[in-house]
């Protein structure tokens, strides 16, 4: 068994929100952590960083596939970085691309898997990659689905939302935590203490309430008008948007809701998320 444990989840799915919560449950501080630190206690597995000393040529110019070859000898040099358990965010699938494995289970320890209702993650993703709502939900349903080499991560393979919940769920021996958005939304203190627990933190119900706290949207929020956040896509003007659950209702249209659900509808009734006049 290795030592990693992965930050998993579909983009725009609340990843930096419970990154933010471990950061400032792990920090224990009486101030909030800086979310432009999160890579104090996490890695990201697609950081060109980790690329660039492994090729002669620019990572841009590589295809798909040469990166995905890269992947495992990158993570093997993140989980040699740290001694003990190393978290490391990703938004690849669990599987792989063209016979190439996306994450080397021979170093893995376990993982968490953040879920969010599609109807609210295509409006997020299209502000995130500068798309329309009608392009984002294409966008969601296709299995070819991948971010491309930029100077700051190299691609990542997607695939639909529903192949990549079904992918990171699947597990039944209790090495992945699975969160709702949406539960961690209407009782934090119940799915964020299954997270702690999970990752075998100290049980301390102060420490608790001051991590949910400091990692709050609003503080978040607040926290990047004041001091930018890296992770902001150029797309966007700003990454915590809303933070809020069902903002497909005052949105979406009924025809974009049912090619949501039409593209996802198993995966979707599994975790609850089809409105009553789609069921």
């Amino acid at each position: 068994m290795g030592n990693i444990v992965w930050m998993a989840s579909y983009p725009k799915s609340g990843n930096t929100w419970v990154r933010a919560f471990l950061h400032n449950y792990i920090a224990d501080s009486e101030t909030p952590s800086d979310i432009n630190n999160l890579g104090d206690f996490f890695a990201n597995e697609s950081n060109a960083s980790w690329y660039k000393p492994l090729v002669d040529n620019d990572l841009q110019q590589l295809d798909r596939k040469t990166i995905c070859q890269l992947r495992a000898k990158v993570q093997q040099n993140i989980a040699a970085s740290r001694r003990g358990t190393i978290m490391v965010k990703t938004h690849n699938f669990l599987g792989a691309y063209e016979d190439v494995p996306l994450h080397d289970m021979s170093i893995t320890s376990g993982a968490i898997s953040v879920v969010r209702n599609p109807l609210d993650v295509v409006l997020s993703l299209a502000d995130h990659f500068g798309l329309d709502t009608d392009q984002a939900i294409e966008f969601m349903g296709s299995d070819n689905t991948g971010t491309p080499t930029d100077d700051n991560n190299v691609a990542s393979v997607l695939a639909s939302w529903s192949t990549h919940v079904e992918s990171w769920t699947r597990d039944q021996s209790g090495a992945t935590c699975v969160l709702r958005y949406e539960d961690l939304l209407d009782e934090p203190h119940t799915h964020f203490a299954k997270l702690t627990q999970f990752l075998g933190l100290p049980d301390d119900p102060k420490r608790l309430d001051r991590a949910i706290e400091h990692s709050s949207f609003s503080k978040l929020k607040n926290f990047e008008e004041q001091s930018g956040f890296v992770e902001r896509s150029p797309n966007s003007s700003r990454f915590f948007r809303a933070g809020r659950k069902n903002q497909w209702s005052e949105t979406l249209e009924p025809t974009q809701v049912q090619r949501l659900v039409d593209d996802h509808r198993e995966i979707m009734s599994r975790f609850d998320y089809i409105p009553p006049a789609n069921r």
